[in-house]
């Protein structure tokens, strides 16, 4: 018969022992690590270590970094954890300029703002002054500019704040590759058409049209020019139906006109001469 190999309990309790001891240290360990942690972030808390170092902006195009930081209400007093994201967002909206505001925590200490901007679809001329329009229809009067950006056109004659309104709103839907071609829009109401404007651009054309569905028929501006010989100039009606009238054609109606006027005027003392 084979032996079978007996381990007293007197050899295993060494083992046992030696187990216990290993487990209770690893045990130690792990409850010491966790009280460590814990005192290092509570002495990080209140140390100036969680501060906030740096708020960067991003995003804005109109509206300074300064005015923006200073809006936010961050300052680096603040502790970087207790920023309430959703306060700095609705303080930052507030601003007439803004439509869109994000904030973000990115570690170790910096407050990141992203916002989004109106866009500024014109400028009024007031006393000689000129105001941003943006694409809300909304005038900034508290923007006083001596001069214009050039970054959008001048709306001049608006007398009334609807009219006003409905030409921003075509504005923005236009491309902004067709916008950036037009200097000048001059509301010029008739009895038939309250709607009517006429458009000065910026490769000397004039173009004669209508508030309503601008953005559309404005599209084809730049490849009606395209079939046009530099040398012609002249006026693009847009209104109804799209065709060129050119200044000579113009001038030519009005010399016309002129020259039929004085025929008549000439007969008309003829026949007075001889009465």
């Amino acid at each position: 018969m084979e032996k079978k190999n007996i381990v007293s309990i007197e050899d295993r309790i060494p083992k046992l022992k030696q187990a216990r001891k290993k487990k209770a240290n690893r045990r130690l360990i792990f409850y010491l690590t966790i009280l460590f942690l814990l005192i290092a972030i509570v002495v990080y808390l209140q140390s100036p270590l969680s501060h906030v170092k740096q708020v960067t902006v991003k995003g804005n195009v109109h509206v300074s970094d300064e005015e923006i930081k200073e809006m936010s209400h961050v300052t680096g007093k603040d502790n970087f954890w207790k920023v309430d994201k959703q306060q700095v967002e609705t303080s930052v909206k507030g601003h007439p300029e803004i439509t869109k505001v994000r904030v973000a925590r990115d570690f170790p200490n910096t407050i990141t703002i992203q916002v989004d901007e109106y866009d500024r679809v014109g400028y009024v001329r007031v006393d000689g002054s000129y105001y941003p329009i943006l694409e809300n229809g909304k005038r900034l009067d508290s923007y006083e500019l001596r001069v214009t950006n050039g970054d959008a056109p001048l709306l001049l004659d608006f007398d009334k704040a609807t009219y006003l309104e409905e030409m921003s709103k075509e504005l923005r839907e236009l491309p902004s590759s067709v916008a950036n071609l037009i200097s000048e829009i001059h509301w010029t109401p008739t009895d038939d058409n309250p709607f009517q404007i006429k458009l000065y651009m910026n490769d000397g054309y004039e173009v004669q049209g209508t508030i309503r569905n601008f953005s559309k028929k404005m599209r084809a501006y730049p490849s009606i020019v395209t079939q046009l010989s530099p040398e012609d100039k002249g006026i693009i009606h847009i209104d109804v139906g799209a065709y060129f009238e050119s200044y000579s054609d113009t001038e030519q109606e009005g010399s016309s006109e002129e020259e039929s006027n004085g025929e008549d005027q000439q007969g008309e003392n003829e026949d007075e001469a001889q009465g």
